[in-house]
């Protein structure tokens, strides 16, 4: 890499305050987004149908922003809307003919994504289709997550280091009596970058390794977080359910078949960095031409993963700026009421040491506050409350 190259990465980090206006741009069209999608969440709607919803809110938005500039800057869609349902973990967003519809009752999972300009800001949340209380097990797997997520954003800091966090998310889990999900990963974000080089494993295991790393201060990350009542070890089922890949920018191959060939420019020209549905694409041609893509690398495919029926599952998944003066979690969503199975509080002196732990740091010589700052504190504090009590009321 030249050293005007290194000077241009420098530059396009959280110590330019128009990149922190991009992420906080972002993460308020997601956050809303993420609103939008749980008010259409009913029973006997579509799934199909409030994965569209969101996505197209997310690019109404964002394309009503930066209209009038000289150089175009890309936005919209960073991740698909995906609704998982029950023992479904992850990454169900289905195609058009599908008939799935929501019951009463059923836990969802809601994953997305927006970037302004390549900075990306995602979230995960978990909901329960009723009007009252969540108890039982389903409880104890939100509030497990929830409270997993808060010992994160207080440990996700410079001089932390990521195994740190794969430890103490784990203590969590087991304070609640569930599992974190193996092979969950959360990733250091650049500019048009979701999966950066630097990962916090959920689940260290001889399988799956991990380089060793430190945050540090103006990195941003994606703290993605699920547990289960059950074992914690998913399953790919069906790879036809299969909807959402991602580029490979650094695979090349001569495709054999017409329709793959078709597919593969539609991707490159529509989606050439960022993760997609292929419901974006014409379906019958998309089925045929993906699967030769995929065969041969050159998209990454982001499977359906399924704990086994019956197991209570829930994700959280926050973007966190660290920031000079701390950390600011930018995505999130209050919890419904939580009841866990036995009224479960976190009675561990290692987990209330961390929860205790402060996100935003005091800045020496107490100048003057910015606008916003304020807000700012209350979300945390009201987060804070949360975690120990296991949810907050809508």
């Amino acid at each position: 890499m030249s050293d005007d190259e290194r000077g241009e990465e420098k530059e396009l980090d959280l110590s330019s305050p128009e990149v922190v206006t991009k992420y906080k741009s972002a993460a308020e069209i997601v956050n809303k987004a993420l609103q939008l999608v749980l008010s259409e969440c009913k029973p006997k709607a579509k799934i199909v149908d409030i994965c569209e919803k969101g996505d197209s809110y997310i690019r109404e938005q964002t394309g009503n922003m930066y209209k009038n500039v000289k150089k175009k800057i890309e936005r919209g869609v960073a991740f698909p809307t995906c609704l998982s349902v029950n023992n479904t973990v992850c990454h169900y967003s289905p195609l058009a003919s599908d008939e799935t519809v929501l019951e009463e009752g059923d836990i969802l999972k809601i994953d997305m994504g927006c970037h302004i300009d390549g900075f990306i800001a995602v979230v995960g949340h978990t909901h329960v289709l009723q009007q009252v209380p969540v108890t039982g097990r389903a409880a104890d797997a939100i509030a497990a997550a929830n409270t997993a997520a808060e010992v994160a954003l207080r440990l996700v800091k410079p001089g932390k280091k990521n195994q740190d966090v794969t430890e103490a998310i784990q203590k969590v889990a087991a304070a609640y009596d569930c599992k974190i999900v193996e092979g969950v990963l959360s990733h250091q974000l650049k500019q048009f970058v979701i999966d950066g080089n630097k990962v916090v494993l959920s689940v260290s295991n001889p399988e799956t390794r991990v380089d060793d790393a430190e945050f540090e201060e103006n990195e941003v990350y994606a703290i993605d977080i699920v547990t289960s009542t059950g074992e914690g070890k998913p399953r790919l089922l069906d790879e036809k359910q299969t909807t959402i890949y991602k580029r490979a920018v650094d695979k090349s191959y001569h495709l054999k078949m017409k329709a793959s060939r078709f597919i593969f420019s539609e991707i490159n020209q529509k989606f050439p960095i960022m993760p997609f549905s292929a419901r974006a694409l014409e379906e019958k041609r998309a089925r045929l031409g993906l699967v030769e893509c995929v065969n041969h690398e050159l998209l990454q495919p982001y499977p359906v993963l399924h704990e086994k029926p019956g197991d209570f599952v829930a994700h959280i998944k926050f973007t966190v700026l660290l920031m000079p003066n701390g950390s600011d979690r930018i995505t999130s969503h209050t919890l419904q009421e939580l009841k866990t199975m036995t009224n479960k509080t976190v009675d561990d002196p290692e987990i209330k040491a961390w929860l205790a732990l402060p996100v935003k740091t005091k800045k020496k010589g107490g100048g003057k506050k910015k606008k916003g700052k304020r807000a700012e504190k209350g979300e945390g504090e009201a987060m804070d409350e949360e975690a120990t009590n296991g949810g907050g009321q809508d």
